[in-house]
């Protein structure tokens, strides 16, 4: 895989290369990534990474933005929130990005925020994926929906069905009380009931006995999976090897290649799970067409097309908008400028905006459920 990986952001380079040398005289725009390159969460953090590649390449190939072109500089972390601000430090004296973008890790994000870099440093960081409730922090910027749009569709979507008895798997740590006060307040909206609470380490993908347990016992109908992929594929193996037939829905940060590499087709079976961006395996919608066009005519993908890529897709797509919109003179303050100026983007089947003190930058959520072979059926 590794292999692989480094093979593809070669042909990617190279491809950015290419594009820049057609543009004589062309300043390169520099995203800088610290990503899960490698570890549990190495396929989501890759495949996120590709997708940035791809727009930025997209761009670079029609001749740059107002005499730029675009590169991405990665770093991994391995998915240890310890190493994200070390690597972050080093890449800002090393590449001096314009914008960072493609973060993964309710620490590594909480880090991050809390160490005022981003402010020092007046860089914008523009697409992250967590497994919590977190306040909006500046320069941070989210592409896609929250976990509490999240839930809110779930938890609608059950209450209308008539499951009214829930559970909810989640992470320890400091965003798991801001979560379960989400679900507790539309679960009490929406007149359903959250009979039963499980939590993990969220350093680990392991879950204890004694949760899963808890599970069997309470006999919900349904469980809210807001958990890593890694996570998500242990509860649900252990969960219904004891007998356990309440049906799942997972957040979208469930990664659903690696959950159907690990789990039997009966494990399988019934389980949904929430989307945050268009489905990257068929056309729907302009941006999609432009994902998979441009997918498909990239060498050597590496890996196949998933939301994880999708949303990549779209958080370099924005950048590359953000950057025409600031014109050819290019700093970290006029970028962050530009970016609270859009507004209201619709990028054909998806639409996003930001404005001052809001960062959140879309409400798409939609409902897919996985087949036996772990394939995508809207």
């Amino acid at each position: 895989m590794k292999k692989a990986f480094s093979s593809l952001m070669r042909t990617l380079a190279v491809g950015g290369v290419m594009a820049a040398a057609l543009s004589a005289g062309a300043a390169p725009i520099v995203v800088g990534q610290v990503a899960p390159l490698s570890g549990m969460e190495a396929r989501q953090g890759r495949a996120y990474s590709i997708g940035i590649r791809l727009a930025l390449n997209k761009a670079n190939t029609a001749g740059g933005v107002n005499g730029n072109t675009f590169s991405l500089v990665s770093k991994d972390d391995g998915g240890r929130s310890d190493d994200t601000l070390a690597a972050t430090r080093l890449l800002l004296s090393e590449s001096r990005p314009l914008v960072l973008a493609g973060y993964f890790g309710d620490r590594s994000m909480a880090d991050l925020a809390g160490s005022g870099l981003l402010g020092k440093e007046k860089i914008a960081l523009v697409g992250y994926r967590v497994n919590e409730i977190r306040e909006e922090a500046p320069l941070i910027y989210s592409v896609r929906a929250t976990l509490r749009d999240e839930i809110n569709k779930i938890v609608e979507h059950l209450a209308t069905v008539g499951i009214t008895r829930l559970g909810l798997f989640y992470p320890d740590g400091p965003g798991a009380a801001p979560l379960i006060a989400a679900m507790e307040d539309v679960a009490k909206k929406k007149n359903v009931k959250l009979l039963v609470k499980g939590s993990y380490k969220p350093d680990s993908a392991k879950v204890a006995g004694a949760v899963i347990d808890a599970f069997i016992a309470a006999a919900p109908q349904a469980i809210i999976i807001a958990s890593s992929g890694s996570a998500a594929a242990d509860f649900i193996e252990k969960y219904r090897m004891n007998g356990g037939a309440a049906q799942l829905f997972a957040h979208s940060g469930a990664d659903i290649e690696h959950i159907s590499q690990r789990l039997g087709e009966e494990h399988m079976k019934g389980m949904a799970i929430a989307q945050v961006t268009p489905n990257p395996y068929k056309i729907s919608g302009l941006l999609s067409k432009e994902f998979i066009d441009t997918a498909a005519k990239t060498p050597d993908l590496g890996m196949p097309v998933s939301y994880a890529m999708m949303e990549g897709y779209i958080a370099g797509s924005v950048i590359v908008e953000a950057a025409r919109r600031m014109g050819p003179k290019v700093s970290r303050e006029g970028f962050v400028s530009a970016l609270e100026s859009i507004d209201n983007l619709d990028m054909g089947g998806y639409k996003l905006g930001f404005k001052p003190g809001m960062r959140s930058g879309s409400k798409f959520v939609e409902l897919t459920i996985v087949t036996a072979t772990g394939r995508i059926r809207q």
